[in-house]
């Protein structure tokens, strides 16, 4: 069902949350996963991890974005004293899952949190990964765009 609430001059619109069971389909998909079961261990997996290393208002909106479940799992966590490098993050994901290598630990990661992007908006996606050490905007499917020389406005002149 769709909410759509009507002023003068604006319409704003929203969708309802999608359920765990739509999210860990979305996951089961995109990982290619054989059963939703396994893609519901990984995602509980990478957003425990996940919800360790975002803090502040952009983790209060990306518990409110995601499926009931999944917030309960991301938001779980205590919040971590040292922010993994993204290699590390994927190690530590790695180290909680049987079986798992560096390799399909990032595919893991990068299943569940590009699903994880998909649903909240662009700009609390890009607020998530600012507050992220390099390296993680690619495991949320996002370019990692390199800092220019001499700022935002370009090269130095």
């Amino acid at each position: 069902m769709t909410v759509t609430a009507h002023h003068p001059t604006t319409t704003i619109t929203r969708e309802p949350k999608a359920s765990w069971a739509a999210f860990a389909e979305r996951v089961r998909e995109n990982g290619q996963y054989r059963t939703r079961a396994e893609a519901e261990q990984v995602a509980r997996t990478v957003l425990s991890a996940l919800g360790g290393h975002v803090t502040a208002d952009e983790r209060v909106e990306l518990a409110a974005a995601l499926p009931e479940e999944a917030a309960r799992v991301f938001a779980s966590q205590i919040p971590a004293v040292r922010p993994l490098t993204a290699a590390g993050f994927v190690d530590a994901v790695a180290a909680r899952i049987d079986g798992s290598t560096a390799a399909t630990a990032r595919w893991d990661v990068s299943s569940v949190l590009s699903v994880v992007a998909d649903l909240v908006d662009e700009d609390l996606t890009r607020r998530v990964i600012a507050q992220l050490p390099p390296g993680y905007a690619l495991l949320f499917g996002r370019a990692q765009l390199a800092p220019v020389a001499g700022g935002p406005e370009g090269p130095a002149a």
